[in-house]
């Protein structure tokens, strides 16, 4: 994949300002989440353009649906190489295995590499009084686990959690177990949305694989000057 960990988040329904930002910050990222605002507005045409920068391509477009459909999803994704490739957790252990077989099944017969398949856990704009309204009564951080459970019985290749939860699930789900962490604001800058969330350092350091950073890049004053703050900063953390 890469040694650096962060994914930036190109949530925009702009082709040309999308490929601007991959080509502009790709000496200080580790590749580039491709989410469904973006996918929807431009479609194949605009992956591709984003793809020809070279960097690993995370296609968050969260796939929830029956076994059958979400597995005939991935299987018509995989010829686009997504580096990492996602589907909601709450589809279950049958959709969750079906996703894992078909991008493994695909790209065996296509001679492709397959992409890292991960499931969502509970997004991190979620909170206890949230899930409760959905008739969870769980807190976020046991369903995290709950769900991450599952996800690992369907062999999947890790899961999408905030950073509230890796150092509880790299305990419980292993080294090999990837935990792509959203929900990443560095200190000073605002939680928007979000609700659980950490700083880059801190996530890191609680043994995240890859932090996915949106906004406090993208909606910098100077994206690439953040960006290379961000980087600069976990290398110090790193060493």
């Amino acid at each position: 994949m890469t040694d650096n960990p962060v994914f930036c988040a190109l949530d925009t329904q702009n082709p040309m300002r999308a490929s601007q930002l991959a080509e502009n910050l790709s000496p200080h990222i580790g590749g580039i989440k491709i989410g469904m605002e973006f996918f929807y507005a431009a479609g194949l045409a605009g992956y591709q353009s984003l793809a020809a920068n070279g960097l690993p391509i995370f296609l968050d477009l969260k796939l929830h649906d029956i076994p059958n459909t979400v597995a005939a999803a991935v299987a018509a994704l995989c010829p686009l190489q997504p580096a990492i490739l996602n589907v909601h957790a709450g589809g279950g252990l049958n959709m969750m295995r079906a996703a894992s077989k078909a991008a493994k099944d695909t790209a065996e017969e296509n001679n492709l590499t397959a992409p890292l398949m991960i499931a969502v856990t509970v997004l991190t704009s979620l909170e206890d009084e949230d899930l409760n309204q959905i008739g969870v009564s769980a807190t976020p951080h046991d369903q995290v686990l709950r769900l991450a459970d599952l996800a690992q019985q369907a062999d999947m290749g890790g899961v999408v959690c905030s950073a509230h939860e890796v150092e509880a699930l790299r305990s419980r789900c292993g080294p090999n177990f990837k935990l792509i962490v959203p929900g990443i604001r560095p200190a000073g800058h605002a939680k928007d949305d979000q609700k659980r969330i950490m700083t880059p350092e801190a996530a890191l350091e609680a043994g995240a694989d890859i932090l996915v950073i949106g906004r406090a890049i993208t909606q910098a004053v100077d994206p690439v000057q953040a960006a290379s703050d961000i980087s600069a900063s976990l290398q110090s953390t790193k060493s």
